[in-house]
């Protein structure tokens, strides 16, 4: 698992004073970035070294977050395929989950335009994060 602490901005709330359900996508994709770096070590914007892509993204909304407390992201993997992986993330606030959500990375090679397979010393990196008993508790 890794795990971020968010202390969220006054500009990421909405007018009801919740953070804005935009915003939660943008915390994710940084909880991601651990993620990033295994398979592009250098952590740049080369492609010919950029490794993942984004092909879906779903998000639960539970309760809502609030500004005065921090959030915490915690990131999983939660499914590892041939050349795809499910990174499964929560958010937290005061010990409750208020949001979770999937995202599927594929293992992409930008200039083939072509998915890879993930080789097996990249799926041993991605087993130590592996969870198989995701929290389904809501509240």
């Amino acid at each position: 698992m890794f795990y971020e602490i968010i202390k969220p901005r006054v500009g990421e709330t909405d007018a009801l004073g919740h953070i804005n359900n935009t915003v939660i996508p943008q915390w994710f994709e940084g909880g991601r970035n651990p993620i990033f770096r295994l398979f592009s070590p250098e952590f740049n914007l080369n492609l010919s070294q950029w490794g993942l892509t984004l092909a879906k993204s779903t998000i639960e909304f539970h309760l809502p977050l609030l500004f005065d407390y921090d959030v915490e992201i915690k990131t999983y993997i939660s499914r590892i395929g041939t050349s795809s992986l499910d990174v499964y993330q929560e958010a937290w606030q005061n010990g409750v989950k208020h949001v979770s959500g999937t995202a599927v990375m594929v293992h992409f090679d930008f200039i083939t335009r072509e998915s890879r397979p993930i080789s097996n010393s990249f799926k041993q990196k991605l087993h130590m994060h592996f969870s198989s008993s995701i929290s389904e508790t809501y509240y």
